[in-house]
């Protein structure tokens, strides 16, 4: 790259943007710049490459720079840039959405579009509360999240989650909500490979939930099958099949957040075909493009959708909507998205690699200062122990690990996580794995 080309990339002024989850004092005195992206690597404006040890943000799965998925947008742009989807449609969104509806477990056959992750978990619990009013149920009204939750920003999502930083700031959120315990327990789970053994019994609690609210009052319970963003904390065996058990039991519908878990990262289009349990709902996003062009959306069983098809056949069923729902180039991005996954076994190849992944992770044990390792599907987690203040090591690793080690590492609090895209080989691993044991060494 020419200097002059080198110089355009470079901002020279970082104060007008207000970075998001971001200490952004901190940033703008080093900040990690990215130009361009290739398969398994981003590059600095200076051309330094950087491995993805993150998918991004857990969303490119198919890797970067995929020709088959820019020249699908491309094509899209230049023949229909957009249409709206009220109360008109284009045909990749039907597309696009049969498509996914197939990818899912069950009768999950009706898709309703967004445009990310904060918006899918918002419309789901949306949906639930209507569905229960429509069916003449409308004291069903409370929502059940978890503790270390995440679903992302929206006023119901951060209600619902259980992530404290997520919720402190902005006030009594919505009411009526309550959270089952958090799955994880050092003690009994430490290095676990996949699912933990211990603490399948901790979905008994929305038994006491019930108990203490009324059934009659509840309307879903919303968790995700893996806990990504607090950490990597994946669902003890029996787990996710005790809560559909007791929302049966109790006329309760059950969503599961797959913003993360969706398009191959356990190793199946969805988590819920690794659990064998078919939630009432799945929320996606992230995934469905690998993250070229913002999407999202609800994946509903069909009595869900049926229960809204009952009025006058001109009525609007469901208030419910975004402009850029179902967007054109989203949709051209999804469709080439899932043709890759499907003609590379993208799916398959994470379920091969799950092993050795694990195995390598794991080898990270006697590292300073880490205190567990957790790993399922293509996803793992390393907790360093605290340094003067929370935060303060798991910093300083994600601007070591880009500056010094040149590899993309996602950090929440003082954990490391590592997702990378579906499409690492086995020497990327390696790779990774040694490049995240000289990050620990040099903050330790």
């Amino acid at each position: 790259m020419s200097s002059a080309a080198q110089r355009a990339e470079i901002p020279n002024d970082l104060e007008a943007f207000w970075l998001p989850f971001t200490p952004n004092r901190a940033f703008k005195k080093r900040p990690r710049l990215i130009a361009r992206a290739k398969d398994m690597h981003y590059y600095t404006p200076e051309g330094r490459p950087i491995l993805d040890a993150t998918a991004a943000l857990w969303c490119c799965n198919a890797g970067h720079g995929r020709p088959r998925i820019v020249e699908a947008i491309q094509r899209q742009a230049a023949e229909l840039d957009f249409s709206p989807n009220f109360q008109f449609a284009h045909p990749p969104a039907f597309q696009l959405a049969s498509r996914i509806a197939a990818l899912a477990p069950g009768d999950l056959d009706h898709v309703f579009f967004c445009n990310s992750g904060s918006e899918a978990c918002d419309s789901a619990l949306k949906i639930a509360l209507a569905y229960h009013n429509v069916r003449g149920n409308a004291s069903r009204q409370r929502l059940i999240g978890r503790e270390r939750g995440y679903h992302g920003v929206g006023f119901g999502g951060i209600s619902v989650g259980g992530m404290v930083n997520n919720r402190k700031f902005f006030g009594s959120l919505l009411a009526g909500v309550d959270h089952l315990p958090a799955t994880y327990n050092r003690e009994h789970q430490a290095f676990t490979k996949g699912e933990p053994e211990w603490g399948g019994h901790l979905a008994d609690a929305l038994e006491g939930i019930v108990a203490l609210h009324d059934a009659s009052t509840i309307a879903a319970v919303i968790v995700e099958p893996m806990a990504g963003s607090t950490g990597v904390l994946p669902a003890p065996k029996g787990y996710l099949q005790k809560l559909r058990a007791i929302c049966d039991k109790y006329g309760v519908l059950l969503i599961f957040d797959e913003v993360i878990t969706g398009f191959g990262r356990l190793g199946f289009a969805f988590a819920a075909e690794r659990y064998g349990v078919t939630p009432d709902m799945i929320t996606f996003a992230k995934g469905v493009t690998s993250g070229t062009v913002p999407m999202g959306g609800v994946i509903v069983r069909k009595p869900i959708y049926d229960a809204f098809m009952k009025g006058p056949d001109h009525a609007i069923e469901l208030f419910h909507g975004y402009t850029y729902s179902g967007h054109p180039l989203a949709c051209a991005a999804g469709i080439a998205t899932l043709d890759l996954y499907r003609d590379e076994k993208l799916f398959e190849r994470a379920q091969a690699l799950e092993a050795k992944w694990c195995d390598a992770l794991m080898t990270l044990k006697g590292q300073p200062n880490v205190l567990d390792i957790r790993c399922v599907g293509l996803t793992g987690a390393i907790d360093l122990a605290p340094a003067a203040a929370p935060g303060e090591r798991g910093y300083a690793a994600l601007e070591y690990s880009f500056h010094e080690a040149g590899v993309m590492l996602r950090l929440s609090g003082d954990t490391i996580e590592l997702t990378p895209p579906l499409i690492v080989g086995e020497d990327q691993i390696g790779e990774i794995v040694d490049k995240t044991a000289r990050t620990i060494r040099a903050v330790a």
